[in-house]
């Protein structure tokens, strides 16, 4: 099993259940929801539209470019 991490950042891309987010040091990352992630494809678009921080957990996805949320939060 991968590794967990934890980033925090805003989100400034969201499409379908896709989704970037920009750390502090300005450092994009891009992410893939879960099938068990608490947060559905439509709350993505909204944390797009508010530029909200948060703070993602995530894991390596094999084959993927992106990282796979396995929960998000706000901060």
């Amino acid at each position: 099993m991968a590794a967990k991490q934890t980033i925090e950042g805003v989100v400034i891309l969201a499409q379908e259940s896709r989704f970037q987010l920009t750390d502090d040091a300005g450092v994009s990352h891009l992410f893939v929801l879960s099938h068990g992630a608490f947060a559905e494809p439509s709350d993505l678009s909204i944390l797009q539209k508010q530029q909200a921080r948060v703070r993602v957990r995530s894991s390596e996805a094999p084959n993927l470019k992106a990282r796979v949320a396995h929960r998000i939060e706000l901060c």
